[in-house]
Formats: C-alpha cells, structure tokens, sequence
C-alpha cells in the first residue's frame, strides 16, 4: 500500500500528488516512469515521475482528470492509499552537458519536462524551457521551471498569456535568427512534438520526443505502444519512451494514440450514469 501525503490542484482537473514509495524514489531517474493501479479490479496506468524526494521515500505524480480511471485517481485525497506503485520503469533520459538545449512542454507534458529541465541544467547546460498551454488557466509549473531553468518562455495558444502561439513557433523564430542550440526536448500532445520535430529538422538539431501517452501496461506485454521508429518497431515503455523525434512515424503514432477512444468514450458515459446517481 502506498499513502497518498499531499494533494494539490494545480489547474482545473490537474492534480499534484505526493505519494509514499521509497524503493521508486531511491532510484528514479528523469525521463523513467511509473505503473500505478488503485485497486485491484482498476487497470494499470503509466504515469511519469514528476520529482522525488529518497530522504523522506516519496515521488511527486501530476495526473490529469481525462477519462475514467484518472477520474477516480483524482477523487482520492490524502490519506488515501493506491495498492500498487511499480517502477521505475523506461529507458531513463540522456542527460549531459549538450550546450544550449531547448525543453519544450505542452499541456500536461510540463509535468514530464521538469525533471527533465531540472536534470539538464544540473549537468552544466544553459536550458531555454518554452511552457505551453491551451490558456492562462492551464499553465502549470510556472514557479518550479522557473527555479531550474536559465530562460522561461511561457506561451498560450489564445493568448491569455505569456506569447501568444505555440512553443514550436517560439522555437522556429529561435532558429532563424541563428540561436546556437544544441539540443530539443520536446513532450506534450503528438501534434505539438510532430511541429518541433519538423522545425528543428531542417537545422539538424538533435530533438528527442516521449511517448509516453500511449503506453497501456508499461511492461511491453499488451503491445499497445508499438511505435516505428526509422526502420524499427519499438514499443515505448520498454524500449522508450524518449525516442529520436526526427525518426518517429507520426501518422502511425497519432492513429494509435486513439486507439482506444471508444472504449473510453463507453467508460465515460458509464461515470457520467454514476454521478448523476449519486446525485439522485
């Protein structure tokens, strides 16, 4: 049983917990995750490392309210336990002393781009971190990647604030003015990694994606994450998640990421019966 020490939300239906499980905080890396199940009829759920903390045998997870299962995850409350917390799990990040490197976060990817920040600039490099969300609202992180980061870039697609636009345009702009940059970091929604990979292609800038939103078990036995990169079928929670992004079959990556849509459209519908329930 692991306790759940902390809750905080960060965002609207985005949640921050602090979890007790020492043998995963002794030893997580960035870029490593973990596999979580509530209970024991709950399915088991991918979720990266956000931090840790060996001392006091605690990780940090940000878990967003979207479908069934992150539902009831995000119902629980301190002093709650979750039964299992496997990891770390995946290949962990390529940390060195690259130069500049650029990390670029969107949506709840922030989450999986702060250890990652946090991890480059302790190796010595100067890390340029664009955070990116939908609206003003949704912006997370902000004070945390602010700490650990050289230059902070927030952007909004509407414009609420920070710059308006996406962080692949701040990128693209970067370049074409001639910023050195040495490495990119790009995690958030398939669309928004397939955009900086195209910019940085180009100017042959190495630029490494994760995919860890579509792992399923996170041991590799269901096949879920298959992914091709270059020539090879890989599977993203064991041989993954960050891959070469430049590599990536996007529109295989994109149909995958919703194969399991309707189901969990049925799943939704069977919780929105709940709560109305509940309510009666």
């Amino acid at each position: 049983m692991h306790k759940i020490l902390s809750k905080e939300e960060l965002a609207p239906r985005i949640y921050r917990f602090t979890v007790e499980a020492p043998a995963v905080a002794s030893s997580r890396k960035p870029g490593q995750f973990i596999v979580l199940r509530e209970d024991e009829k709950d399915e088991r759920l991918p979720f990266t490392i956000v931090d840790s903390d060996p001392e006091a045998g605690t990780i940090d997870l940000i878990i967003q309210n979207a479908g069934y299962s992150t539902h009831k995850l995000c119902a629980l409350d301190e002093g709650d336990v979750i039964l299992d917390v496997l990891g770390p799990l995946g290949e962990p990040t390529e940390i060195a002393n690259y130069g500049t490197v650029v990390c670029v976060g969107g949506g709840v990817g922030t989450a999986v781009i702060y250890p990652i920040v946090k991890g480059m600039k302790e190796a010595g490099n100067h890390v340029i971190t664009l955070n990116g969300a939908r609206n003003k609202e949704l912006v997370i992180l902000e004070k945390e990647l602010k700490e650990v980061s050289d230059e902070l870039i927030i952007t909004t697609d509407d414009g609420s604030y920070g710059v308006a636009g996406f962080g692949s345009n701040v990128l693209q702009n970067m370049l074409e003015e001639g910023r050195e940059i040495d490495f990119v970091v790009a995690i958030g929604p398939v669309m928004m990694m397939r955009a900086v990979a195209e910019v940085t292609r180009p100017f042959e800038v190495k630029t490494i994606v994760s995919l860890n939103a579509i792992m399923v078990d996170g041991t590799g036995m269901c096949g879920g994450c298959r992914v091709t990169i270059g020539d090879e079928v890989k599977f993203a929670c064991v041989d993954g998640p960050e891959f070469d992004a430049h590599l990536v079959d996007f529109e295989e990556l994109m149909a995958r990421s919703s194969y399991y849509k309707e189901e969990e459209q049925c799943y939704m519908e069977k919780l929105a019966d709940q709560l109305e329930q509940e309510k009666a």
